[in-house]
């Protein structure tokens, strides 16, 4: 019976391993490699709900339908697309200056789920690749020691299970977290275009005071 002990070679895990991480490292730009990692942390969290700042883009309406848009300068909003939101409106932002600047923002984070989801699809690429390398290395090793019977296990341990590793690697754990950060991008994206009605609706209720949409360097 093979036991959890059989399973495991340092050699062939660095190889595996180690190949894999200094493969990424190359082929990444460092921010999205950052937000890959960072991504990490997220996939236990439950499925995104829009539905709390929807309440919060109503409560944010009645306020500035009682008080004026200005009083909403003071209110707390954790939402970074929310808050651009909501202070385009009350710098005069029109209805078509609020719906571009959202738009944009949901655009820009669309694009660093993908960017953080690509990285581990990559790694699961690469993975596999990296255990052939473990393998010929591994064979290499066995054939320059046939004449000592005792290498030859260790080398054939190395070929072999680096394989093992770059499969396991690959379609237990990079590509699962690939698929996953994906399907939370998808929800994400999808409930967050839910916020730009409320959003240019109160814009629409604004008067225009010719505001000056922001670049797309200062809302990415």
């Amino acid at each position: 019976m093979i036991t959890l002990a059989q399973l495991l070679d340092p050699a062939a895990l660095a190889i595996v391993g180690g190949g894999t991480a200094l493969a990424v490292v190359l082929r990444t730009p460092i921010r999205d490699l950052g937000r890959a990692l960072a991504a990490v942390t997220t996939l236990g969290r439950g499925r995104f709900d829009a539905d709390p700042l929807l309440l919060q883009i109503t409560a944010l309406a009645r306020i500035a339908k009682r008080h004026g848009v200005m009083a909403l300068d003071r209110s707390v909003i954790t939402d970074a697309d929310v808050a651009a939101g909501i202070a385009a409106i009350v710098d005069g932002a029109s209805a078509t200056d609020v719906t571009t600047l959202v738009q944009h923002r949901r655009r820009a984070r669309i694009e660093r789920h993908v960017a953080a989801a690509d990285v581990w699809a990559g790694a699961a690429e690469i993975a596999p690749a990296m255990g052939m390398v473990g393998t010929l290395v591994g064979l290499a090793e066995m054939f320059a020691t046939m004449s000592d019977p005792g290498a030859i296990g260790g080398a054939m341990a190395v070929a072999l299970l680096a394989t093992l590793y770059g499969a396991l690697f690959a379609n237990l754990l990079f590509m699962p977290i690939a698929n996953r950060l994906r399907a939370q991008g998808r929800n994400e994206a999808f409930e967050r275009a839910r916020i730009e009605a409320p959003l240019v609706t109160l814009a629409e209720r604004e008067t225009p005071r010719g505001y000056v949409a922001p670049t797309l360097a200062t809302v990415a």
